[in-house]
């Protein structure tokens, strides 16, 4: 019988990775000095704040459901490797690039972070059940937005930031 990867091990994966968001932002914000600078970095904070209750939610009220795998282990080594190389493997690693970061470097850290957590929330999405779907397809939505402004604020920038 096969082995199944339990969602509540995906919303804890979910939490971590809105925790390190948290603080790469928060720490990039407190460092600012530009004002409209700060509070793109403070939107984005209190944006994976605003997440990561959602996750704690779901995590919360969720039973013990999952994908079926085709191995045993198939589901935690694929989200293992998808989140072992994101922009923010731990809180205290997000602390540290962002103290080490300056505008520009900021800005493409910030890029790749939602990249990442663009395909993590994607796979989400596909492996729980459709209660849970809707509310992480808006959590996934509400990260595409903040790559689009993300984006948007680097060519608004791009003679800024050297």
């Amino acid at each position: 019988m096969a082995e199944f990867f339990r969602s509540s091990e995906l919303y804890r994966i979910a939490m971590q990775m809105e925790r390190t968001g948290l603080a790469f932002y928060t720490a990039i914000a407190e460092q600012s000095q530009d004002l409209s600078t700060r509070a793109v970095y403070e939107y984005l904070a209190s944006a994976e704040k605003r997440h990561l209750k959602t996750f704690r939610k779901l995590w919360n009220k969720i039973g013990k459901s999952a994908p079926p795998e085709s191995y045993k282990g198939e589901y935690r080594k694929y989200l293992k490797a998808l989140i072992k190389d994101t922009v923010f493997p731990s809180t205290a690693a997000a602390k540290s690039r962002a103290a080490k970061s300056g505008p520009s470097a900021a800005l493409k850290t910030g890029i790749q972070a939602e990249k990442d957590s663009i395909l993590f929330y994607t796979e989400l999405r596909s492996l729980v059940q459709n209660p849970e779907k809707e509310a992480v397809k808006k959590i996934l939505n509400e990260e595409k937005r903040h790559l689009r402004r993300l984006l948007e604020y680097q060519v608004e920038f791009a003679g800024c930031f050297k």
